[in-house]
């Protein structure tokens, strides 16, 4: 069948809300990775271990906006990506509390994302809510194969 017989992905995770997380997504992407690189580059030594993170924070906030706006067989990229970004949010954010002196910037996930207006403590369990809508939505519209049990 030729290229107009195919039909979307029924995984495809843009769509009404989909594509306000992906561009929420991308902007906290590249503003953690902004961040991060001044961070490193100029302060590094200050607060190597906050600055690192923040630096793993951007490369899962992109992964994420990437899998967020492919869908199809990157949605179960996008819930691990989502999982350790909320692992991550929540044990940098107490880290931060415990440990102040090893956190003395402000970076994407210290204090619970308090310097992003907390979006890095909401953004990952809304990006798991839609991965699992889009997973349902997909479950649901799946037809059975020609000949098998089901069909």
């Amino acid at each position: 069948m030729g290229d107009a017989h195919r039909t979307a992905d029924p995984r495809r995770a843009l769509g009404g809300p989909g594509i306000m997380l992906v561009v929420l997504y991308a902007v906290l992407a590249l503003a953690a990775t902004g961040r991060s690189i001044l961070q490193i580059t100029s302060y590094f030594e200050q607060a190597p271990l906050a600055y690192l993170l923040s630096a793993f924070a951007a490369v899962v906030y992109l992964l994420a906006t990437w899998c967020l706006a492919r869908g199809g067989r990157w949605v179960r990229v996008g819930v691990v990506a989502c999982t350790i970004e909320l692992v991550g949010v929540l044990v940098v954010g107490m880290a931060s509390y415990l440990f102040p002196d090893a956190f003395p910037d402000q970076t994407v996930w210290s204090h619970f994302g308090q310097g992003y207006g907390y979006v890095p403590l909401v953004l990952p369990v809304l990006g798991l809510l839609w991965f699992r809508r889009v997973e349902r939505l997909a479950a649901a519209t799946e037809t059975p194969a020609p000949g098998s049990a089901l069909g």
